[in-house]
């Protein structure tokens, strides 16, 4: 018996699309983060992008628990003197781009290397209930994944 190695031109990628409202987030992104990663299919392979797309809407309706809306905080840097801000995760959702929460809680639960990146470039999250991929005929992930 021979070990079967996927190479990348035969994985076929699929288009699932996810309804974040009233989810936890972080149960949310580890269910996220495996379908990019390819880790809910029987030909998953570390060095080999076999994840699907994900598309998520109602991002900026998702709950948290605990006191993890005033307590947790997100900082961003342009490397600038002093330039470091911080933000609670509550302003965020209020802000402009409430989406970056749920972004970044997948990003940061991929590989951090040059194929995390690539998996990270398959998720689009949406603030609101709109997208723009209807003719990917999205499947919906809650059935697809366990």
């Amino acid at each position: 018996m021979r070990t079967y190695w996927p190479k990348k031109e035969e994985v076929v990628h699929k288009w699932y699309h996810v309804d974040a409202e009233g989810k936890i987030l972080g149960r949310l992104a580890v269910k996220i983060a495996r379908v990019l990663m390819g880790k809910h299919k029987p030909i998953f392979s570390p060095h080999v992008d076999t994840g699907d797309f994900v598309v998520v809407t109602n991002a900026e309706k998702v709950k948290v628990t605990g006191r993890k809306l005033t307590q947790r905080l997100y900082w961003r840097d342009s490397r600038h003197h002093s330039s470091l801000k911080s933000q609670s995760m509550a302003e965020i959702l209020a802000s402009s781009k409430p989406e970056r929460v749920l972004y970044l809680a997948v990003k940061r639960m991929l590989p951090k290397r040059v194929l995390g990146r690539q998996m990270l470039r398959k998720l689009k999250v949406y603030a609101g209930p709109d997208n723009p991929h209807a003719a990917q005929k999205l499947e919906k992930l809650d059935a697809a994944v366990r």
